[in-house]
């Protein structure tokens, strides 16, 4: 199986490629710096240069061709503005989608946020607020794709503390709560098995569930 993972070097997506490489699938993520080539190797991932604000279908496309996955793990990142907010959380996530239906890979995951099934509440930060938006603008192009199988993933606050292998998973929304991020890169692994949970968007915090029984029990044969 190969799986090319936009915003290859974030926290989140580094350990999905070593989890992915471990279990001896090929593994690729698309990076805007190449210094972090060498970051990725070592993880046992082929880095991709490619500018994901700036590329075009056809380019992003010719990254994907082959592959059987697609993971949209980008953000923009602490410290940047609302516009990035638009441009890579919103924008990236609708190019990396269209590159996949351009060249048919159809299994397609993406790495939302809880807080995006409604506005922001009042008082919200501006920049946090654009943040939600774009999400929730991205989830709602993908989902509507009927040439993709879309799992949409919305972990709660992120920590990095160590794996627990337990997490609460729901297609309902649940409260707010935390999740480490190597148990989002282990509930991402297993998403890209599950294909029965296409068409799903699950919220997930930290539980009492193992990670295997959290996704067979929101899949469907």
């Amino acid at each position: 199986m190969r799986t090319v993972i936009a915003g290859g070097h974030g926290k989140i997506a580094r350990r999905l490629e070593r989890l992915l490489a471990a279990r001896g699938d090929r593994v690729a993520g698309l990076i805007r710096n190449g210094d972090h080539a060498a970051d990725l190797l070592t993880d046992g991932a082929e880095p991709i240069v490619c500018d994901l604000e700036t590329a075009s279908v056809e380019e992003v496309a010719r990254h994907l061709a082959g592959a059987d996955a697609a993971v949209f793990a980008a953000g923009a990142g602490p410290g940047s503005g609302a516009a990035r907010k638009d441009t890579v959380d919103r924008a990236a996530a609708v190019l990396f989608a269209d590159a996949a239906e351009h060249v048919g890979v159809r299994r397609f995951v993406v790495v939302s946020a809880m807080g995006t099934d409604g506005p922001p509440p009042p008082g919200t930060d501006p920049v946090f607020a654009a943040y939600l938006v774009a999400k929730a603008a991205a989830d709602d192009d993908v989902r509507r794709r009927r040439g993709l199988f879309t799992t949409i993933l919305r972990p709660g606050r992120l920590t990095d503390d160590p794996a627990t292998g337990r997490v609460r998973l729901a297609a309902e929304p649940l409260e707010r709560g935390s999740v480490t991020r190597d148990d989002v890169a282990a509930v991402l692994a297993g998403l890209l098995d599950a294909p029965g949970t296409a068409g799903l968007t699950l919220d997930l915090i930290g539980g009492d569930t193992p990670v295997p029984d959290a996704i067979a029990a929101v899949s469907t044969p």
